[in-house]
């Protein structure tokens, strides 16, 4: 949620800043909503300062004896003058929230401008993609031909956009979700297992309600949800809380489930295991100083670009520009992984700074001594990185001809030393 003192102070500004996000919105109709709020908000304050002079007014009164009828009912409609000025004044909160929650982050100085992901800019490459002296197949074919991905069982099972691992192919999965965690655990960031359910309001903090409801799972009987991510989980923990200064920069890596509808993916790779409706992931998240998020983002990014070079698999990286950035992104590096039967890179990890819109939205906040006013914290969070998508990488990328799959030397320990699949 952007600053309102910001929108106030520099309406233009704001507005310049959403326009390269492509985004025209109202914002006097925000600004009109907030003046009326503290217009609200002064009547009741005089109102209330004037019930207490009555009602010491009537306590001096009853003492000497006088007739309190004429004060008591002055009273009496102030009170009911405070009700009224109470209940405006939470319906335009209510209101002015929900106007401020529908409003994107503002995009950073050196976001570059651009209309989609045609736009997006190549910031480096990392290894060589493989030249085959033969027609690579594509990651589905060579998991069904291994039998360690089933797609047609996982559809009777529970429909399409689902896989059932089997075998070698579930060892694979959990060999990279430990190969990932130990990682980053061992580069200082705090593994947690968190809820895969989660309320409303922790969506909420983290910016997927109310914009982007359709695209989660709701559960039935209540405001519960199916995480899309551990990034709503893990940025919650601090919630409406001050963290000592001395625990930031904080680092949290985490394994989860995630599960997307996917309503908003039409047009998009869904293909075999790219863009299903449960998945796992490996989420890396910081909370950070807001003077140090900038290059909190460029160590995070490293780090899951690290798991990619570990495993041999070449990638680039790119950042994204305004017209592509999510809608809680002040700033984002997405890393694209290689796949020979597309013959492109693909993201297997999205790596943002969200500054202190987040943070605003949670009351995420720290303070600097005992004596200093709390301030925001930063937020960062990146895929460390989509394990299903790292399983279509090492297919594709070392599959042999005669259909087997070489293992990465990386990997070898966490599948029992095995060195190839099939």
């Amino acid at each position: 949620m952007i600053d309102i003192k910001l929108l106030k102070a520099d309406k233009e500004l704001v507005a310049s800043k959403l326009a390269i996000r492509k985004i025209d919105l109202n914002l006097d109709l925000i600004l009109d909503l907030d003046d009326k709020r503290l217009a609200i908000q002064r009547e009741l304050e005089e109102n209330r300062r004037k019930m207490n002079e009555a009602s010491a007014k009537i306590g001096l009164m009853a003492k000497e004896g006088k007739n309190i009828s004429e004060p008591k009912a002055e009273m009496k409609k102030l009170s009911e003058s405070i009700k009224e000025d109470e209940s405006e004044s939470r319906e335009a909160e209510s209101r002015l929230r929900s106007l401020l929650l529908e409003i994107p982050n503002i995009p950073d100085e050196s976001v570059p401008e651009g209309k989609s992901e045609e736009d997006n800019i190549e910031v480096r490459k990392w290894g060589e993609p493989r030249k085959f002296n033969f027609e690579p197949k594509s990651h589905l074919d060579i998991g069904e031909s291994l039998g360690i991905l089933d797609f047609k069982r996982a559809a009777k099972i529970s429909g399409s956009r689902f896989v059932l691992y089997r075998g070698a192919g579930a060892k694979l999965e959990r060999a990279l979700i430990g190969f990932m965690l130990n990682i980053h655990s061992a580069n200082g960031y705090e593994e947690i297992l968190p809820p895969f359910i989660v309320n409303a309001e922790s969506m909420t903090g983290t910016g997927q309600l109310p914009k982007f409801e359709q695209d989660l799972f709701k559960v039935d009987g209540g405001e519960y949800y199916l995480i899309p991510t551990a990034e709503v989980p893990i940025t919650n923990i601090y919630s409406n809380e001050i963290v000592p200064v001395g625990y930031l920069t904080k680092k949290f890596c985490a394994f989860t489930p995630c599960f997307r509808s996917e309503a908003g993916s039409y047009g998009k790779i869904a293909t075999g295991l790219i863009r299903q409706h449960q998945f796992n992931k490996v989420e890396l998240v910081k909370l950070s100083k807001p003077e140090d998020s900038a290059q909190e983002l460029e160590s995070l990014t490293a780090d899951a670009e690290s798991i990619l070079q570990k495993l041999e698999l070449p990638y680039r990286v790119v950042q994204l520009c305004s017209g592509d950035l999510g809608f809680s992104a002040s700033k984002t590096y997405d890393i694209e992984v290689w796949l020979p039967s597309q013959n492109r890179y693909v993201e297997i990890s999205s790596c943002s700074n969200f500054v202190d819109f987040q943070a605003r939205r949670m009351a995420i906040r720290f303070k600097r001594d005992k004596k200093s006013k709390p301030e925001l914290v930063h937020t960062l969070n990146g895929s460390g990185l989509a394990v299903g998508r790292t399983v279509v990488a090492l297919l594709e990328n070392f599959q042999n001809e005669d259909g087997t799959v070489e293992l990465p030397e990386a990997l070898r320990h966490y599948m029992n030393n095995l060195t190839k699949l099939g």
